[in-house]
């Protein structure tokens, strides 16, 4: 027992300093970049009165600063660690101690859903309604980390119903971002910068670590035996995933 408090004090600790980090982060992104915005469209059909039938037409919303979609998912995070290390603390504690934490896969149901959001605006998703799929399809994919979790409350074998249907859900806006990299390379002039490609991979990878990290601790394996071990693995996950997305993208479309 005293072992768990003196790890739950450290975690608390690093939460305090996870909360730092993000916030940082964030600033600095508002702070030093560009107002480059990418647009927010939307299609429906109109009657062509040349074909004399329904033919559909594209419109722009509004201008969505891209900047600005990348610090929300560092506040988003940094509030969330905020919470953890104060007034969520306890019973933070008390679920990690019963094999569960109930807001990581809230807080990532926003944030990772906005990354995902970022990601495939920067290969010309703008369309409204395939964005807000993508965004229900993050939610569901995270939250399905909490289905996972508490289904498995008290049992002795694990049911990983609620991990393959997140997975499920998962892997289909990383599709959709593929058929876009498709399309442009066959039927555009292929003007998707380099540096998308690296961050379509290496964030498709660091998010494919927090499905691992979930298998390591149900398996028990090695120091995932422990609970408490995998949390932090989750926050350093949660903290690389974001800063690797976030200054790809500075240096890739923001930097002054």
């Amino acid at each position: 027992m005293d072992d768990n408090r003196h790890k739950l004090e450290k975690l608390r600790r690093f939460n305090w300093w996870m909360f730092i980090f993000h916030l940082a982060q964030g600033v600095v992104v508002v702070l030093v970049s560009t107002n480059f915005k990418l647009p927010i469209t939307t299609t429906y059909l109109t009657f062509n009165t040349t074909s004399q039938s329904p033919s559909p037409t594209t419109t722009t919303l509004f201008h969505l600063p891209l900047a600005w979609l990348v610090a929300i998912f560092f506040f988003n995070s940094a509030l969330a660690h905020l919470i953890i290390a104060t007034v969520y603390n306890q019973t933070y504690n008390a679920n990690l101690l019963q094999g569960i934490n109930k807001a990581r896969w809230v807080e990532y149901s926003i944030s990772a859903t906005i990354m995902l959001i970022a990601i495939a605006m920067l290969v010309g998703i703008y369309d409204l309604q395939t964005l807000v799929a993508i965004f229900a399809l993050g939610i569901l994919m995270n939250l399905q980390g909490l289905a996972m979790e508490t289904y498995n409350q008290g049992r002795t074998t694990t049911n990983w119903l609620a991990f393959k249907l997140g997975s499920l859900a998962g892997v289909v806006p990383w599709l959709l971002v593929a058929i876009s990299f498709w399309a442009s390379a066959h039927f555009g002039s292929g003007q998707i910068p380099t540096f998308v490609y690296w961050i379509y991979a290496s964030i498709f990878l660091a998010f494919n670590c927090f499905a691992v990290n979930m298998v390591l601790q149900y398996k028990k394996v090695g120091k995932w035996s422990d609970y408490l071990y995998g949390e932090r693995v989750y926050i350093i996950l949660s903290l690389v995933a974001k800063s690797l997305l976030a200054w790809q993208i500075f240096f890739g479309t923001l930097r002054p």
